[in-house]
């Protein structure tokens, strides 16, 4: 009989909502910010030397809100210089915030904005197409790894798009993460449907090391509040868990065995700790800062 478990990718209204819950229950943005604000800085002192205008590619932009903060960071950097700033990202709920944001936010003179909605894949076959190769100073791929089928031609492909001084910034989860233990286990349990696939900072790094390309490492630790997913019925921790396994209503929807160990695995050492009553996901994150 065929599993009624389906992937989150297939229903983007909950995967955003279980996104958003994730943000939310994690310090993943705050982690991040606090990379831009101390170590964005010398990773772009380089990328605009003399230039009159930067360009910067955001490869799954998604709502904006780093986006926006890597801009100010160039912006500080560069101060007076236009920046041409293009976001590839499929869902068009993202792209509508992303343009609100940018709308709100005043400090955004001398940048112009260009969305394609599509995906990364999508870009590169119409760019191919067109038989167009523009190259970009920045180019920055934020958690978005996991949703293209081909890893190592995508980094190819957007790394063959860098400027001379450019730099390609993948930021996913780390190998010391708690998703490592968890998806190795149980990942092939998960319907995947070639949409969302697991890979981590050691995957990367492997790809990077066999093709010769020279990069910078940074870790940032960071966790994830996953209290609610053991409160039987809680809207909240049942969003968390379909996040956690990439799948669409997993609590109801998970064979019992299945369900009964997942839970079991998310208490343990490996992948959690109790801390002042809550339980506490290892949510790990890798930066990984590519030369040219």
């Amino acid at each position: 009989m065929a599993s009624p478990m389906r992937s989150l990718v297939t229903n983007p209204a909950r995967y955003l909502q279980s996104f958003r819950l994730f943000l939310a229950n994690s310090t993943e943005h705050q982690c991040m910010r606090e990379f831009m604000e101390r170590q964005l800085p010398a990773v772009i002192a380089s990328i605009g030397n003399e230039k009159p205008t930067i360009n910067i590619l955001s490869v799954g932009g998604g709502a904006g809100e780093i986006d926006l903060l890597i801009l100010s960071k160039v912006q500080a950097s560069y101060p007076g210089v236009t920046i041409n700033n293009d976001v590839i990202e499929p869902n068009a709920d993202q792209i509508s915030k992303y343009k609100e944001r940018v709308a709100e936010t005043s400090s955004l003179k001398n940048i112009k904005f260009t969305w394609h909605e599509e995906t990364s894949y999508e870009y590169e076959s119409r760019m191919n197409a067109e038989k167009k190769s523009k190259k970009w100073d920045f180019i920055h791929m934020i958690q978005m790894l996991y949703y293209v089928e081909d890893v190592p031609a995508t980094i190819q492909y957007f790394h063959s798009l860098l400027e001379a001084q450019g730099k390609l910034l993948i930021i996913l989860v780390s190998e010391t993460s708690a998703w490592n233990p968890l998806w190795k286990k149980y990942g092939s349990s998960f319907p995947l449907d070639d949409l969302c696939s697991y890979v981590s900072s050691a995957d990367i790094k492997r790809i990077l090391d066999s093709a010769g390309l020279k990069y910078q490492l940074y870790e940032l630790p960071s966790h994830m509040d996953i209290t609610s997913c053991f409160v039987e019925g809680n809207e909240d921790g049942e969003l968390l868990l379909d996040f956690l396994t990439e799948t669409c209503e997993f609590s109801k929807t998970a064979p019992p065995e299945l369900k009964r160990q997942v839970m079991e695995e998310l208490k343990k050492p490996e992948c959690s700790e109790k801390k002042d009553g809550k339980v506490l996901f290892n949510n790990n994150l890798s930066v990984i800062v590519i030369e040219p």
